[in-house]
């Protein structure tokens, strides 16, 4: 009878490397795909902050008047309360028109070393209301 050689158990050297790779690249693309998305969740939040600041200028200018806030002069400004030191400028085009205003708004911030910035455009009506109040006369009797 002839005695047949066992295989030995295990994996070689060239398997093992290969799954090593496998792994590697896969750990690799997993780091990636999450920087990426840390990076856009971090964007989108400055995006979202931006958008509230334009809000917040614009109910500023709602508030105060186009006239007023145009006689004023203050068309740039900074938020000093929040990171990272959005800026601001307001730009105003009298249509000739019904006292329409174009209002743009630009909020502009630095994110490492590269700028972003975001746009809103809309229309305003500059006319001074005029509220009235009316009074009821009661009648004599």
């Amino acid at each position: 009878m002839r005695r047949r050689k066992s295989q030995p158990g295990g994996f070689n050297l060239v398997e093992t490397l290969v799954a090593s790779v496998i792994l590697s690249g896969a750990v690799l693309t997993l780091s990636a795909i999450s920087t990426n998305a840390l990076t856009s969740t971090r964007l989108y939040r400055h995006h979202e902050v931006a958008a509230s600041l334009i809000d917040r200028q614009l109910s500023l200018i709602d508030y105060t008047g186009i006239d007023q806030f145009i006689e004023a002069a203050q068309t740039e400004g900074v938020f000093e309360e929040f990171e990272p030191g959005y800026q601001w400028s307001v730009n105003t085009e009298y249509q000739g028109t019904d006292n329409l205003y174009l209002v743009t708004i630009t909020i502009t911030w630095l994110e490492g070393k590269r700028p972003h910035s975001v746009t809103v455009q809309t229309m305003l009506n500059g006319g001074t209301t005029v509220v009235g109040t009316m009074t009821e006369e009661q009648p004599t009797r």
